[in-house]
């Protein structure tokens, strides 16, 4: 599944204490959806995978 981070502005600035690096309007890959939680596991900036809520991105491609 393809999603887009619809987050906030502020949120465009990768910095070393910035707890989530994500850029507004890219396009993430979804790794998989937490069983347990139902949230979205993509890779982000820091190129690491993490998990993040769903009312974040906007579904792209199912």
């Amino acid at each position: 599944m393809k999603v887009k981070y619809i987050g906030k502005e502020k949120e465009n600035f990768i910095q070393d204490n910035n707890d989530m690096d994500l850029i507004p309007n890219k396009i993430y890959d979804v790794m998989e959806i937490s069983k347990k939680m139902g949230w979205y596991r993509v890779i982000d900036e820091s190129g690491e995978d993490y998990l993040y809520p769903p009312y974040m991105f906007e579904i792209i491609e199912g």
